[in-house]
């Protein structure tokens, strides 16, 4: 049954700090008790019940362990106690919720370290949280994805890095850098083989985990990618062979990727069977949300994953040759790109955006109108939206920036940080790009988004796949729940008691 929106389960009031991210825990949770993490601007992280409402847990109360905003917390997966707690300081802390954090600030000794990375133990005479520290990258760590089975540990950070770790052994499994600017947010596809960023340079970014290159970029979207999450309900693979992905499978198969856990996404992925001569249809559904405040949905298939086979470059993407330039050159309605920093002599014009799946192509006439499903009449009207009304978020974001990059108390002008972040920004991509660990825009597919629909007036934040539906929330407030095709008559009925703004579609 839909619930009553009028009278929540739970209502908790906040002051002097705000709850930034949360998770609850899936393995533990009944219908009389779920086991819920938040986290908060300040550092704390507090552990509730909001169905039992019992006296709640708090962690790193006195802010001890960390004084910094909490980015990301998340439940280790098939464990009932541990859990994993990110900041903007850089740092990731293990926690224990049956241990106590100490009256003291914790004492650390080296575990592991590596490329921008070490791993520090809690050195004390009793179990205290932290059990662990990692300290990952420079800048603020946005978020981290655990993989399907749990062995592995997804990070990405302001610094541009996706890091991926063996989270049991602590070893760096692969690195990626973003073409420019922080990455924001990630996710990992439903069988585990591939993860996809989003972040400051406005792209979607496809890595393959097995052979830990980036396999495809996205460019949809006009503002700074907020969100990434793939479709388990959409996405159609064939798991009888594993070896059809990857010409490297040897090394996948040494990983002992768990299918038969207990994986309710992979279990509903469908089987597809092959019908011809042709190698077994392969697709992945993922979809991101953008400041730009766009949804757009993209279609992973086999001509991007089997590189051996002939490239469909006009099915695929529509300017891969000739986009010596990032797609973000022209500039103004981007409120988080350095795109004028990184420039390509005598390339005057900008590179065209790929072209929208759901637009007749000959409509399509300049770079605002070709990423939204605006009518012709106010496609430009839209264009002048995004480049007014952005230029106001950049102002804003770079204060956010400012906060989260110096969020012990070292106060400083915010002229000479903006200098730093931007002098960063400049330097690092001329020693990365063209790299394997960041291939020009011509050197990879470039794909293009099956739909790119505005749907909220304010950044978009969250976007979240369910069987029935898609939610996705904006800073404004507004939580939507999109009804899948044949799924309408059915969510209606349900919400509407509770829906009089009518955000069900």
């Amino acid at each position: 049954q839909a619930a009553d929106l009028s009278k929540p389960i739970d209502k908790r009031i906040y002051k002097g700090t705000q709850p930034t991210c949360h998770d609850f825990n899936h393995l533990t949770a009944t219908a009389e008790s779920v086991s819920l993490l938040v986290g908060f601007s300040a550092g704390q992280v507090q552990l509730i019940d909001p169905i039992k409402k019992e006296t709640s847990k708090l962690f790193n109360e006195e802010r001890l362990i960390d004084k910094s905003r909490v980015t990301c917390v998340k439940w280790v997966p098939g464990s009932e106690s541990l859990f994993l707690v990110a900041h903007s300081s850089g740092n990731m802390y293990l926690y224990n919720v049956e241990h106590t954090c100490g009256t003291t600030a914790p004492h650390y000794q080296p575990l592991k370290q590596g490329e921008s990375f070490a791993v520090h133990t809690c050195k004390s005479k009793s179990t205290r949280n932290p059990l662990l520290k990692w300290t990952v990258g420079e800048g603020a760590l946005n978020e981290f994805a655990f993989s399907p089975d749990g062995k592995f540990l997804a990070c990405v950070s302001q610094d541009g890095f996706l890091r991926v770790f063996n989270f049991d052994s602590v070893e760096l499994h692969g690195t990626m850098k973003s073409y420019f600017g922080g990455l924001l947010c990630v996710c990992w596809s439903p069988d585990g083989k591939y993860i996809v960023t989003g972040g400051e340079d406005d792209l979607v970014t496809v890595w393959s985990f097995v052979d830990c290159r980036v396999i495809a970029r996205g460019h949809g979207h006009k503002s700074w990618v907020s969100v990434v999450a793939f479709d388990p309900y959409t996405t159609s693979v064939e798991e009888s062979d594993p070896m059809e992905f990857s010409g490297s499978d040897e090394d996948f198969q040494d990983l002992h990727f768990g299918r038969d856990r207990a994986n309710s996404t992979q279990s509903r992925l469908s089987k597809r069977n092959s019908t011809d001569s042709r190698p077994v249809s392969v697709t992945y559904r993922f979809g991101s949300v953008g400041q730009d405040t766009q949804l757009c949905l993209w279609d992973l298939t086999e001509d991007i994953l089997f590189p051996h086979q002939p490239l469909s470059r006009a099915r695929t993407h529509t300017n891969v040759m000739n986009a010596t330039s990032p797609p973000t050159g022209s500039g103004g309605a981007n409120p988080g790109s350095n795109g004028n920093s990184i420039t390509t002599p005598g390339n005057s014009v900008p590179p065209p955006l790929p072209r929208s799946n759901s637009l007749p192509h000959s409509a399509v006439s300049n770079a605002g109108s070709k990423s939204s499903v605006m009518d012709g009449a106010i496609a430009s009207g839209v264009s002048k939206f995004a480049t007014l009304s952005l230029h106001d978020r950049k102002e804003r974001h770079h204060e956010k920036d400012h906060k989260r990059n110096h969020s012990m108390g070292h106060i400083s002008s915010k002229s000479s940080d903006k200098l730093n972040l931007v002098t960063k920004t400049k330097t690092d991509p001329a020693k990365t790009l063209g790299t394997p660990l960041c291939p020009r825009m011509e050197d990879v597919p470039l794909l293009e988004p099956l739909i790119c629909k505005k749907i909220a007036h304010e950044r978009l934040t969250v976007l979240i796949f369910l069987e029935d539906c898609i939610v996705t929330a904006c800073q404004e407030g507004f939580i939507c729940t999109w009804a899948r095709p044949g799924k309408v008559g059915l969510l209606s009925s349900q919400n509407q008691a509770n829906s009089p703004s009518g955000t069900v579609v």
